[in-house]
């Protein structure tokens, strides 16, 4: 059963109230959502290949690119901090 389009939330409701285990859950796609108000901005000059590869990275996941750029960051921040390597002095 794919899901219809539901026009209200008493729609939603009466969809969510009825036995949903024969529902396809390969149509649904995994969702971000940003709650966090945008209140800054990022200004940069990038090589134009880069550019154009970030768009289409993208656009094949179906977001602008300004959202991917901002999840690209998130996730770098995110990650746990690498160790360092020491490099051992020649002497």
């Amino acid at each position: 059963m794919k899901v219809p389009r539901l026009r209200s939330d008493e729609e939603a409701e009466a969809f969510l109230d009825q036995d949903l285990s024969h529902l396809d859950f390969s149509q649904f796609k995994p969702m971000r959502f940003e709650f966090a108000p945008k209140d800054a901005r990022l200004n940069m000059r990038l090589p134009g290949s880069l550019m154009q590869a970030v768009k289409a990275r993208a656009d094949k996941r179906g977001i602008p690119y300004q959202r991917f750029v901002r999840e690209a960051l998130e996730t770098a921040v995110n990650e746990p901090p690498q160790a360092k390597t020491r490099r051992r002095k020649a002497g």
